[in-house]
């Protein structure tokens, strides 16, 4: 079956193995697994199951922390909507690799691309959820002193002047081939990744030195950063290093959670009861009978609630893995499995929002600002 992974849209179940050939990606192999744990004393579990599961030249960003060239985390997120579980996944690994490792992150809130690539959406719209965005990711529990939080049209003034840069060096040919821009673009769209970049090289240019960059992303970004990689040679600076995951599925059958397709996704605004309902609508690898559930088992492979579990909610792999078992067997039933993940993402949420809360006074520590 045929599947489309752009950074703007994403149809389909995603062959990562074809993906991975496509974007000229590496797959993260257990020698760089045993590497990170030599270095952090773990791994971390989205590690373990192959959640991140691809990188560009993470063996060279390990190699220079061991010889003591601290690298440094860039990230980031497209302002449209409220926050939802798939958008919290690489936040959160991003932060874990800030702790074990001990470097400094940038989080770009992309308000000026939200606005030139979603037609219905004012400046106003996507400046007012970039500061939304902002409260979830500071309710992560991300390091104030190591965090900067950079939302594009308030740090423009220090952005455009290294952006315009970086445009100099990209030709609309190459914009055309990676982005697959038409005529009937937008010249903003066509200049934007220019202010994607410059995170990739921003401390390097604050230290008045090269420092290595690694950026944790979903893998539907990979083309920003491709470009990345070609241009920043050109201007002195290295190519930022990269690991990308899979994406969240939806809680429909097939497809990505997408803030766009509400139905698709559980937000961080939503109630414990649409939580709920969200759940136990989300598409199951159930048997149709409580008989054949019970006789054959399902399958959780395909099961979405199952799969919230190993993506997010269930960081112990014994338990995942009795979980899975069970299921399997059918000693588990898909209503059981479904009020497991309920509770689980449930409690995660009840958490989250008063963390969130108390981010609105610790806003002004995070942001930059020109």
């Amino acid at each position: 079956m045929a599947f489309k992974v752009t950074p703007w849209e994403v149809e389909g179940d995603i062959d990562y193995e074809k993906l991975i050939k496509k974007f000229g990606l590496d797959l993260i192999e257990d020698n760089i697994l045993k590497k990170i744990k030599d270095i952090t004393g773990d791994n971390h579990f989205m590690l373990q199951r192959k959640i991140f599961f691809a990188h560009r030249d993470l063996d060279f960003i390990l190699k220079e922390y061991k010889k003591g060239n601290k690298f440094y985390l860039y990230t980031g997120r497209g302002p449209s909507e409220n926050l939802h579980l798939g958008h919290l996944m690489p936040l959160k690994f991003t932060k874990y690799i800030q702790e074990k490792f001990g470097v400094k992150c940038y989080i770009q809130l992309t308000d000026d691309e939200k606005f030139l690539f979603k037609d219905k959406l004012s400046l106003e719209d996507t400046k007012k959820m970039a500061y939304e965005n902002a409260l979830d990711i500071i309710a992560l529990g991300f390091n104030k002193k190591n965090t900067k939080i950079i939302i594009d049209t308030e740090y423009a003034k220090t952005l455009y002047n290294h952006a315009i840069k970086v445009a100099k060096k990209i030709t609309f040919s190459t914009a055309k081939a990676v982005f697959g821009f038409k005529n009937s673009s937008n010249i903003g769209q066509i200049f934007y990744t220019s202010m994607q970049a410059v995170p990739a090289f921003l401390e390097s240019e604050k230290k008045g030195k090269n420092i290595p960059c690694l950026i944790p992303h979903g893998v539907d970004q990979d083309p920003h950063f491709r470009v990345s990689r070609d241009v920043l040679p050109k201007l002195g600076y290295m190519k930022p290093a990269s690991i990308q995951c899979k994406l969240m599925p939806g809680l429909l059958e097939g497809g990505k959670m997408s803030a766009s397709v509400p139905k698709s996704a559980i937000f961080t605004t939503d109630s414990p009861k649409q939580v709920q309902d969200k759940i136990q609508n989300a598409f199951s690898g159930g048997k149709e009978t409580l008989k054949e559930h019970r006789e054959k088992g399902g399958n959780p492979d395909i099961d979405i609630p199952f799969q919230y579990l190993k993506f997010f909610f269930e960081p112990d792999n014994k338990r995942l893995k009795k979980i899975e078992e069970d299921y399997r067997e059918g000693k588990i039933l898909t209503g059981e499995l479904k009020q497991i993940t309920v509770e689980k993402i449930n409690n995660f949420l009840e958490k989250h929002r008063k963390e969130r809360e108390k981010a609105k006074k610790k806003l002004d520590n995070f942001l930059l600002k020109d």
